[in-house]
């Protein structure tokens, strides 16, 4: 089936389909369903897991930024909305769902310089209020694995940095969060990099999401995963 007869199907044009499957417009469930009968879609999970996520598109409290950071990071906090469980590695920093407000602008400022001030504040709320899933009566499960490394490196003064510590100790006594201290002198491969595993609803959904000062970079293809 080509872009155009599913247009077509739709009752739109090529370039609507476009833009849906690019992720760049949203789509209703009703759409995903006639889509996925247009497209002769078998899985019953993995369409009605899609259809749900349609459904729920638009009503998360990051859509408040929309327009103010850019797609990347609103995709983050969407995932790790339907997330089923989740898995960080971070070689150089703690994890941003995990950092308090005035480390999260020490790291944000000397990553990116010359941002607004608005900005840096946006992004600095916007980080802490993804710890929202952990307040729900069943979170899901985290596994946080932070190198030794972020937990030496100087990207603040010391009393923020006694800050930042004396959550992530408390947030590891959350009943669904671990923290794992990966030290200095545990072998590592020259390939790591931080990244955020993101499970879905089904397998099939799962994410990983690299990390990035300026965006989100993501891979969800089955074989991007198993690499």
């Amino acid at each position: 089936m080509t872009g155009s007869q599913a247009a077509a199907y739709l009752g739109g044009e090529r370039a609507q389909v476009s833009h849906l499957e690019s992720g760049r417009y949203g789509i209703s469930a009703e759409r995903v369903r006639r889509l996925a009968a247009f497209y002769s879609a078998a899985n019953k999970h993995l369409v009605d897991a899609l259809a749900q996520m349609a459904d729920e598109r638009g009503k998360g409290w990051w859509e408040a930024y929309r327009g103010v950071l850019s797609p990347g990071f609103l995709d983050i906090a969407e995932l790790e909305h339907h997330a089923t469980f989740l898995r960080s590695i971070r070689m150089l920093h703690v994890p941003g769902i995990f950092q308090t407000p005035d480390y999260a602008r020490e790291l944000i400022t000397s990553a990116v310089s010359g941002l607004p001030d608005e900005e840096v504040a946006a992004r600095v709320e916007y980080r802490v209020q993804r710890r929202e899933i952990f307040d729900r009566p069943a979170p899901p499960r985290f596994d946080a694995y932070i190198h030794e490394a972020a937990l030496r490196m100087r990207y603040c003064s010391s009393d923020v940095m006694r800050s930042q510590l004396a959550l992530l100790q408390e947030v590891s006594r959350w009943p669904s969060v671990q923290v794992h201290i990966v030290p200095f002198d545990a072998y590592v491969t020259g390939s790591l990099h931080s990244v955020l595993h993101l499970g879905g609803p089904i397998p099939q959904l799962d994410t990983v999401q690299l990390d990035s000062a300026f965006d989100g970079g993501f891979l969800d293809a089955e074989a991007q995963l198993a690499r």
